[in-house]
């Protein structure tokens, strides 16, 4: 049995863009980022490694072109195998990934699911070394890893889908991957797809473990944050074993917080009006030693309370508490912790405008490497924009409305391919700007 070549004719390579006064449909973008993808980002290569693709007389389609027809689906806004499939109508599409025909839904079905849990493990090693070599390039010497888990909400039966812990989400099936961000350069660095059912920090060392292994060794600080899902002893051995900073918030169990509201010693602090910070020494059941946690309480208001008919106004406050090893006062970690809820956005993105969790089917490995697929998806549209700061802090929506997505007419004169876009367009200069700007990336 041979294997057969999943090389891509990189014809996009000899596609010349010009604006003219036609106006037709589809996503021009994808001119433009194809050769990105394949020639920068090298991801073709990648994938013709992983998932070589067996000669047979029925195979009309590689692995590849199957895998980078999801990666443009995520990324032009479409979701389901059906509108999936359909994509693959498109003559640019076709072009760019040397379609010789329109893919039919059951063939990418089909292909993903043959793939199964070593398919799903290979994505999760290739994301991790795509992102390590995307830090190495950026020559961080200092990261910040926020580590976040999402619920995914499913209808039907689907394998490993199941009711959760999250408030939201009691009374239906869901999912519950796990994500960490590079903060500094907003990628999804590592992600677990789990079931429903897994407790948010559920795996969370072998997680961390398995990111500390692949992170770039010239890295001399990772600062760990994360909220109070994740607040365990255990993931402290680790990150203290790692030499790791963090951050957890903690989890307001009623010993805690009595201790908090009862039995502290509140400082208050002159530059912050209404703020006040403690810090005490605690030790969970398990825990194999003391850590200091550090408190704040915030004053929201007053509440009239009698007493033997006498009236009083007792102070109301919010309180938080901190897991941390950073040489920090309490009200300096709360600030630092508020920082991580832009990890909650690029979640968000993800979900919500890569459709991360959106294409799901009957088999969990299958939903898996969809999932993995949209995150790549994602941090595929963050490094594209990473180098420019006009670009970088657009949200993925943004960028496709006036790059991706764009109405073009692909046509072929003189043995060459030219892209015609309409002369018109409002965003004519800017796609032209970042277009050149992406070809010197």
């Amino acid at each position: 049995m041979k294997h057969k070549s999943n090389h891509l004719t990189l014809q996009e390579k000899n596609i010349k863009t010009e604006f003219t006064g036609k106006r037709v449909t589809k996503y021009s973008g994808l001119s433009r980022l194809t050769p990105f993808i394949l020639g920068k980002l090298k991801l073709d290569k990648s994938f013709d490694s992983l998932f070589p693709t067996l000669q047979l007389n029925a195979t009309k389609f590689s692995t590849t072109q199957i895998i980078l027809t999801i990666i443009f689906s995520s990324l032009v806004g479409l979701n389901r195998v059906s509108k999936i499939a359909n994509l693959t109508n498109d003559i640019l599409v076709q072009t760019l990934l040397n379609l010789k025909s329109s893919m039919s839904d059951q063939t990418i079905l089909n292909r993903i699911k043959s793939l199964g849990k070593k398919g799903s493990n290979l994505l999760n090693e290739l994301i991790l070394d795509k992102s390590s070599s995307w830090i190495e390039k950026s020559n961080l010497s200092s990261i910040t890893l926020d580590v976040d888990s999402s619920v995914i909400k499913v209808c039907g039966k689907q394998e490993g889908a199941a009711f959760g812990f999250n408030s939201s989400a009691k009374k239906v099936r869901t999912y519950h991957p796990l994500i960490a961000f590079i903060g500094e350069l907003k990628i999804v660095y590592n992600t677990w797809f789990r079931t429903g059912s897994a407790y948010t920090a559920n795996g969370i060392c072998e997680f961390v473990s398995q990111i500390s292994e692949k992170l770039p060794k010239k890295l001399t600080r990772v600062f760990f944050r994360a909220d109070s899902g994740f607040f365990s002893g255990e993931l402290f051995d680790l990150l203290e074993e790692l030499d790791y900073d963090y951050l957890v918030k903690v989890k307001l169990y009623s010993n805690i917080k009595k201790k908090l509201i009862d039995h502290m010693e509140w400082k208050k602090l002159i530059t912050k009006n209404g703020i006040e910070i403690c810090e005490f020494n605690y030790r969970g059941g398990t825990w194999k030693k003391d850590r200091i946690l550090k408190g704040v309480r915030i004053l929201k208001g007053y509440k009239k309370v009698c007493f033997f008919e006498e009236v009083e106004y007792e102070p109301v406050y919010d309180y938080f508490c901190y897991c941390s090893n950073l040489m920090l006062d309490g009200y300096q970690i709360h600030m630092n912790y508020a920082q991580r809820s832009t990890s909650e956005t690029w979640i968000e993105q993800v979900k919500s405008q890569l459709n991360g969790g959106k294409t799901i089917v009957g088999d969990f490995d299958s939903n898996d490497i969809f999932w993995q697929l949209s995150v790549l998806a994602y941090n595929i549209s963050v490094i594209s924009r990473i180098k420019w700061n006009r670009f970088k802090k657009e949200e993925h929506n943004t960028f496709r409305d006036w790059f991706i997505n764009v109405p073009g007419i692909l046509v072929s004169s003189g043995r060459k391919l030219y892209l015609k876009i309409y002369k018109y367009y409002n965003n004519r200069e800017r796609w032209k700007e970042f277009d050149d700007l992406l070809l010197n990336w």
